[in-house]
């Protein structure tokens, strides 16, 4: 590896500039990036593909692109997918036995975009089954690694994305957010990762989950180039019915725009005082409230009452849409079927059985619970109504303040198979990050220091709907 390549590698903005002066070419950017997948991948699983040589002529096509003159804008980026997310003639199986076999015939919207401004997909990564998991130790095919520990988790349900991003293995990774699958695992990896306001990026090409919670997020290692890939896959599309038609603004431009006024700033009361929050995570997140006032910033504690019924919100609601979702794996039109079958009925069974994973059966079992006739009203029409209020319970604090903070999660990474069986403590993992996901409003996750075994402590900022711009302008000054 070159010397121009060791000094910009963690910025997509001096990588470009370094192709610009002739200094550095993409093929030896994918060269570097593949030495280090191929190094490091072995122990911490967190590609469960390598586009080797794709990548390499793909790196040698932008190269030609850049010397006359049509490349796009996103030539020399390297990235990497989830598991979730549709590339053509290409993989696909949400790291689940269920999908075995299965390739995509298609690009999902935000494949395509960035495909289109000749960013380099490098492969393809791991993730809890179906995105269902915070500590990605569902996945069909292995527990992935936290680069800083081998023992300890990445958090989930993206993991893989995070892990490739934290150990350099890529530039920037898309991965899905539901309830938190992109911000947990940012935090604890200790990097930058953002979930964007539901609907606006499109979900087409994105295995469903919970549609209604469902967003892809990005994870890099600054807010610069989460903003520019944003700037690229964001926006409206005819597949997606769902999908805001709103413009989309020059995020790469913005990031880096300070505003004449600084922004008033909230944190919830009760983030900070519950049962199960590190002592070091707290100490951190109110040494960084403090450092925020003495820096001249307005920061108030707030009182949001509601916090503690959007786990259990959530949980309902999710499990309700995954058990609607998931019907359609039923070994009839692909992936994994059973050979130990009589007939049609067995063939579903048994297909089900054996293709799902435990924490998936158990969620699609959670879900027809709350969907069955006697106890549709009492779980998931409540939690239909819950969810309303505290999405207007936080629309009136937007009215007041442009940002709400609070810790990203209540531990650092915990180690793998700590909490086997404990599936209630697992679930508390998504404690903080649940709120965004019930609202619908963007959210991102910045280091915050480490705690005493050095392990990364994650910021979480929450903005008003569609205020990606002022979000990562903040968390980009916040990270100077």
């Amino acid at each position: 590896m070159n010397t121009t390549l060791k000094t910009h590698i963690n910025s997509f903005a001096s990588v470009q500039k370094a192709i610009r002066n002739k200094t550095l070419t993409c093929v030896e950017l994918v060269n570097h990036y593949l030495k280090i997948i191929h190094e490091k991948n072995p122990s911490l699983n967190a590609f469960l593909e390598v586009y080797d040589e794709e990548a390499k002529a793909q790196a040698k096509l932008v190269d030609e692109k850049i010397q006359n003159g049509t490349a796009g804008k996103l030539a020399g980026m390297i990235v990497g997918l989830k598991d979730v997310l549709c590339h053509t003639d290409h993989r696909l199986g949400a790291a689940s036995k269920m999908l075995e076999g299965f390739e995509s015939q298609f690009d999902g919207t935000a494949v395509e975009r960035l495909l289109k401004e000749d960013a380099i997909v490098i492969g393809r990564q791991n993730c809890d089954e179906f995105a269902m998991g915070s500590s990605n130790e569902n996945s069909a095919f292995g527990a992935v690694k936290n680069e800083i520990g081998t023992n300890r988790v990445p958090g989930g349900s993206s993991g893989g994305s995070a892990v490739a991003v934290q150990a350099g293995m890529c530039m920037v990774s898309l991965g899905s957010d539901t309830g938190g699958s992109v911000r947990q695992p940012a935090a604890f990896c200790g990097v930058v990762g953002l979930k964007p306001t539901y609907s606006r990026i499109s979900r087409y090409g994105l295995i469903a989950f919970a549609s209604s919670f469902d967003s892809i997020g990005i994870f890099a290692k600054n807010a610069s180039d989460v903003a520019i890939t944003l700037e690229v896959i964001a926006g409206k599309d005819d597949n997606d019915s769902t999908v805001s038609q709103r413009e989309v603004p020059s995020y790469s431009e913005l990031v880096n725009k300070k505003s004449d006024k600084k922004p008033k700033i909230a944190y919830i009361k009760e983030t900070l005082h519950t049962e199960g929050l590190s002592e070091e995570i707290k100490a951190a997140t109110v040494s960084k409230i403090e450092k925020l006032k003495s820096e001249g910033y307005e920061v108030e504690e707030v009182e949001f009452s509601l916090l503690k019924y959007a786990l259990p919100t959530y949980y309902i609601l999710i499990t309700a849409e995954a058990s609607t979702n998931l019907s359609r794996y039923d070994g009839v039109r692909y992936g994994f079927r059973s050979p130990n079958v009589t007939d049609l009925e067995s063939m579903y069974k048994r297909t089900r059985t054996e293709g799902f994973g435990k924490e998936v059966k158990r969620r699609i079992m959670l879900g027809t619970f709350v969907l069955s006739a006697s106890y549709y009203d009492a779980y998931f029409t409540k939690a239909q109504k819950v969810r309303r209020k505290i999405q207007e319970a936080m629309k009136e604090l937007f009215t007041k303040y442009d940002f709400i903070i609070s810790p990203t999660t209540p531990t650092t990474a915990f180690e793998i198979g700590k909490y086997e069986g404990e599936t209630v403590e697992l679930y508390l993992a998504d404690l903080f990050t649940v709120p965004a996901s019930v609202v619908g409003i963007p959210a991102i996750s910045i280091p915050n220091g480490t705690d005493k075994e050095g392990l990364p402590i994650g910021l979480q900022i929450m903005g008003d709907y569609f205020s990606e711009d002022k979000l990562l302008a903040f968390a980009d000054e916040l990270m100077k």
